[in-house]
């Protein structure tokens, strides 16, 4: 099924990161300049295209009326190198990053497209590392991102605590999963990690803090975009319908 909308590239010099951002945008079908459209702003995005067919399943949404008009925003990496430094908790470009979509990326949108302009019709969401970003920016920036949706986010004793210092009360709507065959992650440094036990521990936290947040465990699932995929359109229900 080929996608119904407009691809539009369009390229970001970013000051914060020191390089040109490249920036994949989804205009869905029945697009037009006279409404307002939230935006769903998708790190590993080229993965989210291809692997987790972000953009037909957005032709799907809007055409059943399940989805409100929204705009996908596709962002990706150069490689897992690159991904991890601007992804990652301890990543040397992860400020960088995370003022890049801020200040950099969210006021580009805005003065191309029919926005909102508001932090709640925006969306950031990621998967593995990507939610781990999604989700410390958001709890950074609440403001610029009322919406986040995280598959298998990386966690650690970072992640916890930007949780735990976060002020963010009801400003952040939160939809977070895991599977349950997490428990042997690949990891970039060529080790091995459980994904399942921190990110209980993550959902402890985020239903203590009082949130709007939808939490899922995934039966059997394992760290794969074959879920992720799978997991997309309860996600985007979740939040844009």
């Amino acid at each position: 099924m080929g996608r119904k909308g407009t691809m539009l590239e369009e390229q970001i010099e970013s000051h914060h990161l020191n390089e040109t951002m490249t920036v994949k945008i989804y205009l869905p079908e029945a697009f037009t300049p006279f409404y307002k459209y939230h935006l769903c702003i998708m790190q590993d995005g080229n993965d989210y295209y291809q692997l987790g067919r972000a953009a037909t399943l957005s032709d799907q949404m809007h055409e059943d009326g399940d989805m409100e008009h929204t705009i996908l925003v596709g962002i990706h990496y150069k490689d897992k190198y690159d991904r991890r430094e601007k992804y990652h908790p301890a990543g040397s470009q992860q400020q960088a990053y995370m003022k890049f979509l801020v200040q950099e990326a969210v006021p580009f949108l805005d003065k191309l497209l029919p926005t909102y302009c508001m932090g709640q019709s925006r969306a950031l969401i990621g998967d593995s590392l990507a939610g781990t970003l999604a989700l410390m920016t958001a709890l950074k920036y609440p403001n610029s991102f009322g919406y986040v949706i995280m598959q298998s986010p990386y966690v650690d004793a970072a992640v916890l605590e930007a949780v735990k210092k976060s002020e963010t009360r009801q400003q952040v709507s939160i939809y977070h999963t895991v599977g349950t065959a997490e428990t042997a992650v690949a990891t970039t440094d060529g080790g091995k990690a459980d994904f399942v036990a921190p990110n209980r521990e993550l959902n402890q936290l985020l239903q203590e803090k009082g949130l709007p947040y939808t939490y899922h465990e995934l039966e059997n699932g394992n760290h794969t975009w074959k879920y992720w995929q799978s997991d997309l359109q309860h996600a985007f229900l979740s939040l844009f319908n």
